[in-house]
């Protein structure tokens, strides 16, 4: 498999009421496709989010769109654009961010979780300048992706709904 240079293609969620930003490193090869965060069928992330704020998993966009935001959460991702083999984020090199401060100077988020080790990895290596808020909790999550096969969905569950849950 070779490299592709793969930008963004759509834009966070958020609104003023946010106050949890959740962040991945890019959209995989299925969410380019869908234009929207987490579109693989095997990502748990919709159905761990949704088990955290006790609701049905969102199946349109229309629909996931407004859970995020009926529960004060704004999504996007730490790459705006970079090199990529498929969707193996370890592969990830050559990479340009995306400006936080286009939700952080809007919503008064007071804690970033971050999906993934890589994903946080990259947050750290590229934003660090974002964790010089005082205000701002920076917590690393376990991955949803189906790549992430050592956690169980009953364990991801619970990791995500202890942290989220301690913020809210």
């Amino acid at each position: 498999m070779d490299y592709e240079h793969v930008e963004h293609t759509f834009g966070p969620v958020y609104d003023v009421h946010s106050q949890i930003l959740i962040l991945g490193s890019i959209p995989s090869v299925k969410s380019r496709e869908q234009q929207f965060y987490y579109g693989h069928p095997q990502n748990r992330f919709w159905k761990v989010l949704s088990a955290v704020f006790d609701a049905e998993v969102p199946v349109t966009i229309d629909e996931k769109k407004a859970f995020l935001l009926r529960n004060k959460i704004a999504l996007w991702d730490v790459v705006e654009s970079c090199d990529i083999m498929g969707s193996s984020d370890n592969s990830i090199k050559n990479v340009r961010t995306n400006d936080m401060n286009v939700i952080l100077g809007v919503a008064d988020i007071s804690a970033i979780f971050v999906n993934g080790g890589k994903a946080y990895e990259l947050f750290v290596k590229y934003c660090g300048q974002y964790f010089q808020k005082d205000k701002l909790k920076i917590v690393k999550l376990p991955s949803t992706s189906p790549a992430n096969a050592a956690w169980t969905y009953d364990r991801l569950r619970d990791a995500w709904k202890n942290e989220i849950c301690a913020m809210l």
